[in-house]
């Protein structure tokens, strides 16, 4: 290679040496302390994009980092590559799923080595491989098994015109994106995890280092509710089970005044009265074509219908009427509640809307109870209109009331959550098979353990009837009874793509083992991750579905832990060059293989990570590369072109020096540790200059210039790993670079020798001073005293008082 700095031609070598010389394959190794870093593996749409290089980047300098300190360090990488898209340009394109995949993933496979990232390829997983849905089969039988995988209804996107379910993707605007038909919401049998079972647990973030953003996410999806449950007679004939109700306010249980169901609640129809049949029926519809997120918002005004049916309230034997009304989710409690419109505002309003009556259970000291209210309360000072209840405080209302309603079997105290068991049923074809066969005479019967994987057919047809093309074929669904052998059929249903990646980082640790999703022997030296990195958009699906699989394999024996990772940081998102998201429509779009052709690898690594907080994110403008390329091309120079060395050094310019170099370990090993790229490689920008000053300065101390550029290259190494594995290489150094011992600091040396200490005089800044760093308070109130500038100010008056603050500041108080 020449002389100059050709990043191109140093990028391709040192790629190309780094995977002959298998340099990032690790093995166990019980002498040395485990690192395992993870980033989150990309779904193989075709291109890297700069927002996988914003994640992969600075998790790849965390990576390369723990190596130097001497970690031995796993760092996987692999292809989340089951998904709808797949299926879509398959329909689209005529292309088969698995190709179309196959290609996509070798392409991107080629972009991520451009990157020059340190991962260990041969741990490479591919959720769509066989051999590794094999697996994803095998623990959804471990779930069913065990009692957390089961069969029930649920509420679905239907489309009538496709005559299928539809995923949350395929919905645009309430509408099917393939037919444009309106789409209802129905119930039919799904598969299911029973995540509710670990719900309690799931609250817990003991021993974990989370950023506080995901726990209140995760807290808010689970939704832990204390409360009771209340069972309501419903005055019907030949209706028996009464109306249960979930409450967080059984105090207000008096104040009752009418009884709301979600559309879906299984009761709806039966109680219903003939004359109010043709209402419901058709409200049921419309409820059925809206989100959730549109029936709970605050700003749709409520409607209803009632069914003309009555509920007993069971403490005062009072009739109230039942309605049907969409603000209330058939998924939440009991899909029922009791309507409390004195201290419930949504429903004061349904109740002033339709004419109902307002009963106020507590007294308040701003609110005339005695007349008709204007707004609901939530809570009051004691209870009123209440029967034998009247007169119990607020702070006691709830326990006596529980209490009354458990002893009178009427209801008892519970604990409810808003997080809803994982519905993992996709009526489509490119996902994992769901190891499921239906026998007439024995019902549900698991594929045996030895018959997995149930493989996918292979270039099946795609017919744009919305359907799986699964269902269409007859010699995949037709299989024989395992008890019997007995014609039967196959679940038809493939897994949610979240599965697969619930349980990935496991394989990552045993990835070739036929006989096991991983050895127990490498489970228990790798796991868990000790370091994640991903977006937080994935804070309520994947990682809450990730700690509950941890938690379910636990439980079975097979991991150890609570917790699947021990730290967890997340990427802010990278904006296109006018500060929206990148949009091909927008035409805002930095794409990351034409950076890398122009300016190489390490520059674009760089320009990526000085954008600004790397959990905060940023614009991404390509101007901005210049600054990197002038460090970079100066890092070269500084290695390459050695100024006049002697070894009878001036001795202030060596402690200036060494100073610059040991001050720089300190701070980038910090900026390290904290995830602060941005600033870290400012410390390294200013550590160049200062060794550009001493080479302009005249004859540099030998044995400090060497230890000025052997830093330079160590802490610039995980951030632009080419280049300083080529400057390694120039100086004569063992390779590699990434292999090398990350470099300590002298906390005598980095210790600055002076100080600008800045005056004020009653507040306002006058002078600066630079002092010696250990400067005490009398000193530096004496040099500020004695400051041309200050004295102007005092002319000739004593000041009030002088405060000090050590090592920053003088504020003279007149």
């Amino acid at each position: 290679m020449s002389d100059r700095y050709d990043p191109h031609a140093i990028e391709r070598h040192w790629q190309a040496r780094w995977e002959a010389d298998r340099l990032y394959s690790v093995t166990e190794d019980e002498s040395r302390e485990k690192w395992y870093a993870l980033t989150m593996f990309p779904y193989p749409s075709g291109d890297l994009h700069t927002g996988h290089w914003y994640a992969m980047v600075p998790s790849d300098v965390a990576a390369r980092y723990r190596r130097m300190r001497g970690y031995n360090v796993l760092f996987p990488m692999g292809f989340d590559a089951f998904g709808l898209p797949a299926e879509n340009a398959a329909i689209r394109r005529g292309v088969d799923p698995a190709e179309w995949t196959a290609a996509n993933v070798e392409r991107m496979r080629g972009q991520l080595r451009l990157m020059g990232a340190g991962f260990d390829w041969e741990r490479e997983v591919v959720t769509s491989d066989p051999l590794y849905y094999k697996w994803t089969q095998w623990w959804f039988l471990q779930l069913y098994r065990h009692g957390l995988a089961y069969r029930g209804e649920a509420a679905v996107n239907w489309c009538p015109g496709c005559q299928t379910v539809l995923a949350n993707e395929q919905v645009v605007d309430g509408r099917c994106e393939r037919s444009d038909d309106v789409v209802e919401r129905r119930f039919l049998t799904q598969w299911f995890f029973r995540i509710t079972a670990y719900a309690e647990e799931l609250l817990r973030f003991e021993g974990v280092e989370w950023p506080e953003r995901v726990k209140t996410m995760q807290t808010n999806w689970i939704g832990r509710s204390e409360g009771a449950t209340l069972a309501f007679p419903v005055d019907v004939p030949d209706v028996e089970e009464p109306l249960r109700v979930f409450t967080t306010r059984p105090d207000t249980v008096y104040g009752a005044t009418f009884m709301v169901m979600a559309p879906e609640h299984p009761l709806a129809r039966r109680v219903t009265t003939p004359a109010q049949h043709d209402l419901v029926e058709e409200y049921q519809q419309a409820a059925a074509r809206a989100t959730e997120i549109e029936r709970l918002s605050t700003e749709r005004e409520k409607t209803g219908v009632f069914t003309g049916a009555y509920a007993v309230n069971p403490f005062n034997g009072r009739r109230i009427p039942i309605w049907v009304a969409d603000y209330v989710l058939v998924t939440y409690g009991t899909g029922a509640i009791m309507a409390v419109p004195a201290h419930d505002q949504r429903d004061f309003e349904f109740a002033r809307k339709y004419g109902m009556e307002i009963i106020p259970v507590f007294d308040h000291p701003d609110v005339d109870t005695s007349r008709p209210l204007e707004q609901a309360f939530p809570r009051g000072v004691r209870m009123i209109n209440s029967g034998p209840f009247d007169g119990v405080p607020d702070d006691e209302a709830f326990a006596q009331v529980v209490a009354f309603a458990r002893a009178n079997r009427i209801g008892e105290p519970t604990v409810t959550f808003r997080l809803r068991d994982w519905l993992i049923s996709r009526q489509r074809y490119w996902g994992a098979p769901i190891p499921i066969i239906h026998c007439a005479e024995h019902g549900i019967v698991p594929v045996p353990d030895a018959d997995l994987p149930v493989l996918l057919p292979e270039h099946v047809r795609f017919e744009p009837t919305g359907q799986s093309p699964l269902t269409q074929i007859e010699e995949w669904v037709n299989a024989p009874c395992p008890i019997d052998g007995r014609p039967a059929r196959r679940e038809t249903d493939t897994m949610d793509t979240f599965m697969c990646s619930s349980w990935y980082q496991m394989r990552y640790v045993d990835p070739h083992n036929p006989e096991r999703p991983f050895s127990q022997e490498k489970a228990r030296y790798w796991l868990p991750v000790d370091q994640y990195t991903g977006g937080a958009e994935h804070s309520v699906m994947h990682l809450l579905y990730t700690r509950f699989f941890w938690k379910a394999a636990r439980d079975m024996g097979l991991v150890d832990g609570d917790e699947p990772m021990k730290r967890l940081y997340n990427q802010g998102v990278i904006l296109g060059p006018d500060g929206n998201r990148m949009s091909k429509s927008r035409g805002n779009v930095v794409a990351p293989d034409e950076q890398v052709e122009r300016y190489g690898s390490d520059a674009f690594r760089c320009q990526l990570m000085f954008v600004g907080p790397w959990d905060q994110g940023g614009p991404y403008n390509p101007t901005g590369m210049a600054g990197i390329v002038r460090w970079l091309n100066r890092v070269w120079s500084l290695a390459t072109d050695e100024p006049d060395l002697t070894d009878v050094p001036a001795a202030a310019e060596t402690r200036a020096l060494r100073r610059a170099t040991h001050k720089t370990i300190a701070q980038v090993t910090a900026d390290m540790e904290s995830f602060s790229f941005n600033t870290l490689i400012s410390r390294l920008m200013e550590h160049a200059s200062a060794m550009q000053r001493a080479r302009e300065a005249g004859p540099v101390d030998a044995a400090a210039w060497d230890e000025a550029v052997t830093t330079m290259l160590l802490l610039t190494a995980p951030l632009a790993p080419h280049i300083a594995e080529e400057l390694w290489e120039r100086r004569g150094r063992e390779y590699s670079v990434h292999t090398a011992t990350w470099p300590t600091f002298d906390a005598e040396l980095a210790r600055d020798q002076e100080v600008e200490i800045v005056v004020q005089v009653n507040g306002k800044v006058r002078d600066r001073l630079v002092l010696p760093a250990d400067v005490g308070e009398a000193e530096a109130r004496e040099a500020a005293l004695a400051s041309e500038r200050v004295r102007e100010w005092l002319d000739g008056r004593e000041p009030r008082r002088v405060v000090y603050i050590p090592g920053r500041l003088v504020n003279v108080v007149m």
